[in-house]
């Protein structure tokens, strides 16, 4: 290769390439096929339970703090004169209860282990307070309560046009379904009176409600109660001694009949049956066959709180 060659070769290195032939230019733009870039700077991937935010759940007394399946779980810790971990689920959150000798990382690899059962506990726990909030009553006219199993409306009547005493639930329901209970109160009375007016009316239905049902159940097994009062006890629905003695909490008139049965039905098999022992639930059933539906119904009671 020349000089000359071997120059113009190098050249052409550097010069700017060209398209063989000319190309036309399009008449028009072409149409947008998609979004302008975002205005805010490109965020790398990151794992979905980071971008996500954590479910919290926060016990008053909390302790310590753990993360369970993407839920952040504050709960309460306490040592004690115990053999094993404990864990309890109450309205307040998660307790854990360990020995004095357990080291923190066996109580934490026990949090992971039964994290699926605490976890469905804390749902369950929240979803009830929640329904439980949603019950919750402002007492004046036209404030709406379960009764037996069905809704019933409050109206005021100052003029007492009914014939029974305090209060008077309506022979027939509106056209919504909802029956009206009047109750001998002016429009001026406050919250407090409207309350204990319809929570007199109630525990009087109550206690007939019960007496009913339990001469109903006891010839079917073959026992006898002595005496029944009502109770007003915050979680119990009932209790039975042994000298025929029954007590029921009043507020069980807010669910249904068959409800009021099992729980009727399961305080006199314990005339019977003192303990909790397949004897006693074989006894419940022989009147109540679907207790165990019935029983369930108790755990997530979405009634006022009194």
């Amino acid at each position: 290769m020349g000089a000359l060659s071997l120059l113009r070769y190098t050249l052409d290195l550097f010069e700017p390439f060209g398209a063989v032939a000319p190309v036309d230019a399009a008449p028009t733009a072409p149409k947008k096929v998609a979004n302008p870039l975002p205005s805010q700077p490109f965020v790398a991937g990151q794992p979905l339970h980071n971008a996500i935010a954590p479910v919290n759940y926060a016990h008053p007394k909390a302790t310590r703090e753990v993360r369970l399946e993407g839920a952040v779980v504050a709960y309460a810790f306490a040592r004690g004169k115990r053999r094993t971990i404990g864990f309890v689920v109450g309205p307040d959150g998660l307790s854990v209860r360990a020995p004095r000798w357990t080291p923190l990382g066996e109580v934490d690899a026990a949090l992971q282990e039964k994290s699926g059962w605490i976890l469905r506990k804390l749902d369950e726990t929240r979803e009830r307070q929640t329904r439980q909030e949603h019950a919750q009553v402002a007492w004046q006219e036209g404030a709406v309560i379960p009764y037996l199993g069905q809704s019933i409306r409050i109206a005021l009547d100052g003029g007492h046009g009914f014939a029974a005493k305090g209060a008077q639930l309506d022979a027939a329901a509106q056209d919504d379904g909802v029956t009206t209970l009047r109750i001998a109160l002016s429009h001026t009375a406050t919250e407090a009176q409207i309350r204990d007016a319809v929570q007199a009316w109630l525990m009087r239905q109550a206690k007939a409600n019960f007496v009913a049902r339990l001469d109903h159940y006891a010839p079917q097994l073959q026992v006898r109660w002595a005496k029944m009062s009502l109770s007003n006890a915050g979680t119990r629905w009932g209790s039975a001694k042994s000298d025929g003695s029954i007590r029921l909490n009043w507020r069980l008139i807010h669910f249904r009949q068959a409800v009021i049965d099992y729980v009727v039905a399961h305080e006199l098999s314990h005339l019977r049956v003192m303990d909790h022992s397949p004897r006693f639930w074989d006894t419940v059933r022989s009147v109540v066959p679907d207790y165990a539906e019935l029983r369930g119904s108790l755990k997530d009671p979405a009634i006022p709180k009194w």
